[in-house]
């Protein structure tokens, strides 16, 4: 967790006496006129104090957190170009970000439609024969049957919506595979918390945040601590967010604008809890020039009804106000309505100059983060060539290669324990298929699939696969 910085206290005159020596601990007075030179010292010290500026206030936010100092030399276990230098400080900064998704609204709306517009509906995964391989049909349907059982079972699409969930909010995900003997494959979660590295390998710098590495090289992964047990690399998969390659450990997504939120969640309580004291009170009655005396009569003889207070013995006066009631009102008494003068507007703009910025942090239009469509065309917004579409398709291939890198370890563990043939590994290609982002002309999309198939450039499984069908079994 960050440090808090320390302050530092200016010494009075008294103080500097002691510390020249002052008999018996009593406070000093300044020495007398005689003294010139002493005196002038003194002043001189008073100055500096004054005018004292701490070298360590540059290391400190507006919050009071310290910056983190990044490591820049590269070497195993450090983390350059990270805002983290430790597992602690690691877990201080996903504990932030966990809060937030939790509580932030604007937060679980961003993650939400990331898993939306990522995930969507489930990708679609085909086993399909390799182009210079002419293996049997049994063969690709065997890889096939196997596919299939595999997402059933591990409830993949709901799986993968965690997937995107975690690493957004954590930075990173954990996937650990168990082969089980009958050749399936199941998968479950690893906590980020539970990687961590052992206590009598804390001196050991390829072991740092809970990854044991090759010595000589960060990227090559030997095995993961996982409660104090080395477990094989072959077993985990790890996805990491937001840092580079070298990095051990992945950066929430949330991070960079964490305190754009809070101050956004904060604006907008404010913002509701001003508006509703000032709509809450009708009218406020000036008696310019009434006594106490006279205005507490007033009050009573105005009420419709009168409630004492058995604890505290202090009545309330209520009167009530029906529709279209005209109040007539005696010399000397002013009426002024408080709800008239509200005016939301200008704090509604800094709120969404704070949502702008989150927004931009996730390459998002303003109304995928705020549901506020009043300013927004979602068909102008998601074309083919729109930033937006641009990064949830890049988004989306990263997470093909990474579900795919999955599916081949399940096949390899289905050739281990022999439910799959040795030549299933060289001779059957396994293709997956995104949801679409962009807007789509079905009718075009379809007459371009059937140039490319035309021509050798698609394949049929690929156009169904692309269209969500499938093709009927070869006879």
């Amino acid at each position: 967790m960050p440090s808090t910085p320390q302050h530092t206290t200016r010494p009075t005159t008294a103080d500097s006496s002691l510390a020249h020596g002052a008999p018996g601990g009593e406070k000093a007075t300044r020495p007398a006129q005689g003294d010139a030179r002493l005196g002038r010292l003194l002043e001189a010290f008073d100055q500096l104090w004054d005018t004292f500026v701490d070298p360590t206030d540059a290391l400190y936010d507006e919050e009071g957190a310290r910056w983190t100092q990044l490591g820049v030399d590269g070497l195993p276990g450090r983390t350059p170009a990270a805002p983290f230098g430790d597992e602690s400080q690691l877990a201080g900064i996903r504990a932030q970000c966990r809060a937030l998704a939790v509580a932030n609204e604007f937060a679980i709306n961003g993650h939400e439609n990331r898993i939306s517009y990522i995930v969507g509906a489930g990708h679609q995964y085909r086993a399909v024969a390799r182009r210079d391989q002419a293996p049997a049909s049994e063969l690709v349907e065997a890889v096939q049957t196997l596919l299939d059982d595999f997402l059933r079972e591990n409830r993949w699409h709901q799986r993968q919506r965690e997937i995107v969930h975690r690493k957004d909010r954590d930075g990173e995900c954990f996937l650990r595979l168990f082969a089980v003997p009958d050749g399936t494959t199941r998968v479950r979660f690893v906590e980020p918390g539970q990687v961590a590295t052992p206590p009598t390998r804390a001196a050991d710098r390829a072991a740092s945040f809970g990854i044991q590495t090759d010595p000589d090289d960060v990227e090559t992964v030997l095995g993961y601590w996982i409660d104090g047990r080395l477990v094989d690399a072959a077993e985990i998969q790890h996805r990491k967010l937001g840092v580079d390659a070298n990095v051990k450990r992945g950066l929430p997504l949330f991070y960079p604008v964490r305190k754009n939120l809070r101050r956004a969640e904060r604006l907008l309580r404010n913002m509701s809890v001003v508006a509703e004291i000032q709509s809450a009170i009708a009218l406020i009655r000036k008696h310019v020039s009434a006594t106490g005396a006279g205005l507490e009569q007033f009050v009573q003889d105005q009420a419709d009804l009168s409630v004492a207070d058995q604890t505290g013995g202090r009545t309330s006066h209520f009167r009530r106000y029906g529709p279209g009631t005209i109040l007539d009102a005696a010399a000397g008494t002013q009426y002024e309505f408080p709800a008239a003068g509200l005016d939301a507007a200008a704090y509604v703009a800094v709120l969404q100059a704070e949502l702008r910025a989150i927004a931009s942090r996730l390459v998002m239009p303003e109304f995928m983060l705020t549901s506020d469509a009043s300013n927004a065309n979602y068909a102008s917004t998601m074309v083919a060539e729109g930033p937006a579409v641009k990064m949830f398709e890049r988004l989306q291939q990263e997470m093909i290669g990474e579900d795919r890198e999955v599916l081949w370890r399940v096949v390899e563990n289905a050739v281990g324990a022999g439910r799959l043939p040795p030549e299933s590994l060289g001779s059957v290609e396994i293709q997956a298929t995104a949801p679409t982002l962009a807007v789509r002309d079905r009718l075009r999309d379809a007459q371009a699939d059937q140039i490319l198939l035309r021509n050798g450039a698609m394949s049929p499984e690929t156009m169904a696969l692309r269209h969500g069908l499938r093709l009927p079994p070869a006879s």
